[in-house]
């Protein structure tokens, strides 16, 4: 998901038309979304970026567990390789993607990056719900089978589990690599609603600015 645009440089006066705020809520921009508060944008921030790096660095570490479990020759390394995959399924694939998915749709939805108003923001968040679900329940259930078989002794003839476990998280690396490069590179430029509702921001703008000040 997005990263927000940095805070205004220190002793930088705001500007005259300061956004409206919402009552009981956080400050609103000039087309009516809510905006995150910058304390807690930051927070935010730190959860997203911690969870999303934890995730591809879990990813990495199922893919060479896979790799170890599908190709070495030891029955025991076999065996260590698909429990410890086991256990960071269990543990912490389905926090970390969550977290990840759900900061970044806040991020989005709480800065004027918005969620589909850009089209490298949306295709992030569609390819991380992607990633999440197939997470969730396709690779844990390969996962839990395989290290299943290895814990009561019935693993297939080759003493191995299918090469599905190799190719689903290279698969997974594959897609958080991408959405890293999205956040970097930030291509492809606004999406139809998303320049309709700059549009709107500037015709809102230009009517607040040819409005005649109070009292005159």
């Amino acid at each position: 998901m997005p990263t927000p645009p940095g805070p205004p440089a220190a002793g930088t006066p705001a500007p005259p038309s300061a956004a409206p705020t919402a009552p009981d809520g956080p400050p609103a921009d000039r087309a009516g979304r809510l905006r995150l508060p910058r304390h807690a944008r930051r927070v935010w921030l730190v959860v997203h970026v911690a969870c999303s790096v934890g995730w591809l660095g879990l990813t990495a570490g199922v893919l060479a567990l896979g790799i170890a479990g599908r190709f070495s020759d030891d029955p025991d390394t076999v065996r260590a390789a698909y429990l410890a995959q086991r256990i960071f399924a269990d543990w912490l694939l389905i926090p970390i993607s969550l977290l990840s998915l759900l900061s970044g749709v806040l991020l989005s939805l709480g800065t004027t990056w918005g969620l589909l108003r850009h089209y490298w923001v949306a295709a992030k968040f569609w390819l991380t719900l992607a990633a999440t679900l197939a997470s969730i329940f396709a690779l844990r259930a390969f996962i839990h089978d395989a290290a299943g078989q290895v814990a009561a002794g019935t693993v297939p003839p080759d003493g191995r589990a299918p090469h599905v476990l190799v190719i689903a998280p290279s698969v997974a690396l594959l897609i958080y690599l991408t959405a890293t490069v999205l956040s970097v590179v930030k291509p492809w430029g606004m999406t139809k609603r998303g320049r309709r509702l700059a549009a709107e921001a500037r015709a809102a703008r230009t009517g607040r600015a040819a409005a005649p000040a109070p009292g005159r």
